[in-house]
């Protein structure tokens, strides 16, 4: 299981968000790039990247300052954020983005979802974020009435690489994850799953671990506030593989 630290951009800044609200931004550093050495200092293999402006908007404001961490660190990005039609994902790619992360376009446009994973065979992920088992898009401004198992499954008929499962509930709450619900993501779809949201201490990431075939969690808000050393959550998944 890969432990993957998040990097939050708004207006160029490293932020957080709780629970997806706009209006609750703290900031934890101004400059990203840091940032990132940081956590690939740490041990960290792949990096979760989100351009909330992006999210909220649909229009990415953190280009550049995608593009100096994607200059400035080895590890693996994935990047996700408003990312709705197919130039914005040319341009990621070609800027060396590894896995780029659709949202709201996985339900508003479908067939986008699958000319990109055409196109970019082993790139294109899904983010799905969920309250209370049902999708929310735009930045979790709406809540929908699908399915997150449907679409996820979906997804996974689309030809996607992977699955972010977020449940918004828990996002930056620190209050530990909702394991049942990612055990029920895992078992169903037969790509990778990530979850996200509500890892706030050491052994959070060991029940996570307890979630057979689970492939990576992200973690954010704890890494930021200390609640959870990343180098010590690597070691410990490290230890167990």
């Amino acid at each position: 299981m890969l432990i993957i630290p998040a990097i939050d951009l708004k207006d160029g800044k490293c932020v957080r968000l709780l629970q997806g609200r706009e209006d609750a931004v703290t900031v934890y550093s101004e400059d990203p790039v840091l940032t990132a050495r940081q956590w690939e200092s740490c041990g960290a293999k792949l990096l979760h990247v989100v351009d909330l402006d992006g999210a909220f908007t649909g229009n990415q404001k953190n280009l550049q300052a995608v593009k100096r961490i994607r200059e400035s660190v080895g590890m693996d990005m994935e990047l996700g954020g408003g990312i709705r039609d197919m130039e914005k994902i040319d341009e990621l790619v070609e800027m060396g983005i590894h896995r780029v992360i659709l949202g709201t376009v996985a339900i508003e446009k479908s067939t986008l979802v699958e000319e990109a994973c055409k196109k970019y065979p082993g790139k294109i992920i899904v983010g799905i974020d969920a309250r209370e088992g049902k999708v929310a898009v735009k930045g979790w401004v709406e809540v929908t009435t699908i399915d997150a198992k449907s679409l996820a499954r979906e997804a996974e008929r689309k030809g996607v690489t992977g699955i972010i499962y977020t449940d918004i509930a828990k996002d930056g709450m620190m209050t530990g994850p909702n394991i049942m619900a990612v055990n029920e993501m895992v078992r169903t779809v037969n790509i990778p799953v990530i979850a996200s949201g509500g890892v706030s201490s050491l052994e959070d990431i060991k029940k996570l671990q307890g979630i057979e075939g689970l492939w990576g969690v992200i973690t954010g808000k704890a890494i930021y506030s200390g609640s959870l050393d990343l180098r010590e959550a690597i070691q410990l998944v490290k230890s167990d593989g």
